[in-house]
């Protein structure tokens, strides 16, 4: 058994070293004094200031965050409803329809909704990538409303309604800010998924329309230098923060609780 157990450990330790060491690389490298990653030359701080001075990459990051602003605050208030809906009525078809984004694979996301654009004779820009992260978000919002709804004491919903509370005053004044944390919790996971996100967007941002994660790919096509290693290290920051933030306000969201 023992035996057992510690080759049980071994296999995990080489399971997270595989996903993690990639990013610690990249973190150690963006301080590091050289143009090329070949080697390690000495600690530095040059490649955040030269980053703070790239336009082309600030004016990405500004894009990025506002469609990610945009696109996690319409997704937030449509996944809700759509959450409190499973919740409520029990239709079969409904959990698909909200859920099948998610399932998708993302390049075929990607291609449908170019293709559904393109039939609408919408221009791709900011406005068709903030359209196409709202439907992708919707679902993820809806998971975590729909896993704090089932955590939530029915009783005092039902106690309002005894009080003479309608519907909506009972939704309003009961479920609303019991399920709060869940919505925050849901709108930050949007937030990250729409700032993070280059399959989708790739498909539906139009040639003036440039995002994060499509600057970093036009940079590492010539080349991975510490500016990219840098902003790639802010965006895993900013990630990080906001999933610890999401799961700290709905612990069971991530676990599909």
């Amino acid at each position: 058994m023992a035996r057992r157990s510690w080759i049980l450990w071994a296999m995990a330790a080489l399971g997270y070293a595989f996903l993690y060491v990639p990013l610690i690389i990249v973190i150690v490298y963006s301080f590091n004094d050289s143009r090329l990653n070949a080697e390690w030359v000495g600690f530095t701080w040059h490649w955040y200031e030269v980053l703070l001075k790239d336009e082309q990459m600030l004016t990405a990051a500004w894009n990025s965050l506002i469609i990610g602003v945009s696109a996690s605050a319409v997704a937030t208030v449509l996944g809700t409803m759509a959450g409190y809906a499973m919740y409520r009525f029990k239709l079969r078809l409904l959990p698909v329809l909200v859920l099948m984004p998610i399932a998708i694979p993302e390049i075929l996301m990607g291609v449908s909704l170019l293709i559904f654009f393109v039939m609408l004779n919408v221009t791709l820009g900011m406005l068709s990538i903030t359209l196409a992260h709202i439907a992708f978000c919707i679902g993820f919002v809806a998971i975590v409303v729909r896993s704090r709804l089932t955590g939530m004491d029915e009783s005092l919903t039902e106690a309002a309604r005894d009080l003479g509370a309608t519907h909506w005053q009972a939704f309003r004044l009961i479920t609303l800010p019991l399920i709060m944390p869940g919505i925050i919790a849901g709108a930050l996971m949007a937030f990250t998924l729409s700032i993070d996100d280059f399959v989708i967007t790739f498909f539906t941002a139009g040639v003036d329309a440039t995002t994060l994660p499509l600057q970093i790919y036009s940079m590492i096509k010539i080349a991975v230098t510490p500016e990219v290693n840098a902003v790639s290290t802010l965006l895993m920051l900013v990630t990080l923060i906001l999933i610890v933030i999401a799961s700290r306000l709905s612990p069971g969201a991530l676990r599909g609780e």
